[in-house]
């Protein structure tokens, strides 16, 4: 998950470095919410592996 995130990453900056601010936004967009998501699974397996550990 976090491959596409840096992925859509790459392509709002390229297209923001050609004048496309429509695209890179919503590529920025993209990035930005697969990256908390990718977050949040992180933290959960976690906390997860965390109470597994304590039983």
């Amino acid at each position: 998950m976090i491959k596409w995130a840096l992925i859509f990453l790459v392509v709002a900056i390229v297209s923001a470095l050609f004048g496309f601010t429509g695209i890179a936004g919503a590529a920025t967009t993209i990035a930005q919410f697969l990256f908390y998501i990718f977050v949040l699974s992180l933290v959960i397996s976690l906390i997860m592996i965390v109470i597994g550990k304590s039983k």
